[in-house]
Formats: structure tokens, sequence, C-alpha cells
């Protein structure tokens, strides 16, 4: 019994039809390595660093863009882990007094510019008072987000994200990186 190949037995090939070698010579040595042989730096130097610094500009957009949107892979070491994205989700929900120190900062710097005294003491003691609320919130912050953390994944697990919490809460909504993922009033859980 003949094997049955895709269209035509060992039967019908006749001498005429059956491929014969691999159709070329096999290549020699010099010949194979002079294939695998490549410049350590192109020809065209202008091309290649055109094309580098594409590519540098291509992975710098792709790690800005999953550093805001929040990846993991594209964080800096500081903001890793599930106890940093709790902190940053928990600070993101709420209203901090530390978001209203910029503004108020340019209002003080306005009423600096009018010539009474009395105007411009009363704009920076009132940025000095703010300054010290902004200051007792992030402490009230600091011990929330630990009791919540401690809460949450236990008291030997908290690391210390007092600071991280009051940088985060110190900052315009809008300015955080990454950006906040939860909406205010939306506390993680």
């Amino acid at each position: 019994m003949a094997k049955t190949t895709s269209s035509t037995t060992e039967a019908e090939l006749t001498p005429e039809t059956t491929p014969v070698g691999k159709g070329h010579a096999t290549p020699t040595r010099k010949e194979k390595e002079a294939a695998r042989k490549q410049p350590l730096v192109s020809g065209d130097r202008a091309a290649a660093r055109r094309k580098a610094r594409e590519q540098a500009q291509v992975q710098r957009e792709k790690a800005r863009v999953g550093m805001a949107a929040g990846d993991e892979k594209y964080l800096p070491a500081r903001d890793r882990g599930p106890q940093k994205k709790f902190v940053r989700d928990y600070v993101d929900a709420r209203f901090s007094v530390g978001e209203i120190m910029i503004p108020l900062m340019f209002l003080v710097i306005i009423l600096t510019f009018f010539p009474q005294p009395e105007v411009q003491f009363i704009g920076i003691a009132a940025l000095w008072g703010f300054f010290l609320i902004a200051v007792a919130d992030c402490i009230v912050l600091g011990f929330l987000v630990t009791r919540k953390l401690a809460a949450k994944y236990g008291a030997d697990r908290v690391e210390k994200v007092r600071w991280y919490a009051a940088m985060r809460a110190l900052q315009l909504r809008i300015m955080r990186l990454p950006k906040p993922q939860v909406k205010r009033g939306q506390f993680p859980v």
C-alpha cells in the first residue's frame, strides 16, 4: 500500500519529478561568518542617532502615561506597593487643607505689591496661620492613614507612610502623580 501525501502518491513520482538535493550549494564558513557580521556603529550615524532618539522618546512617553495611570511597572520605588496605593486613594478621596496652599501663596504675593504695610502684614500673617492649619491637617491625616493601614494589613505590616501622605495632601489635586484614581468621597475599603 502506498502512502498518500497531499496530492501525489509515491507511485506517481517519477525520476524526473523527484527533487534532487536542496536546490543550492552549502554556504562556506567564510560566507556564513560574513553574513553574521554587523558593524557596531552603522554607516549613517545621523540616522542611527535619530532612530535611537525616537525610540527613547517613545519609551519615555510610554513610561509617563503608565505612571500617570498608576501602573505599578512604571511607578518609582517610593510609590510602589499596595499600602502606598491605599494611601494615595485615601488622600485623593478626602479634601485636604494643603490643597489651597499654592493658590493662597499667589494671593499673598499679590497682596505684597500693595504699598500699605498693614495689608502686607495681614497677607503674611494669614499665610502663616494657614500654613499651621495645613501642618495640623497633615498630622491628623498621618494618624488616620496609619490606623486605617493597621486595620487593613495588620499592625505589624504597616509601613511608615505619614510623610508620603502629607506630601501628597499638600499638592494640588490636578498636579499629583500618579493621577488620582478615585473621586472625592470614594474612600478605599
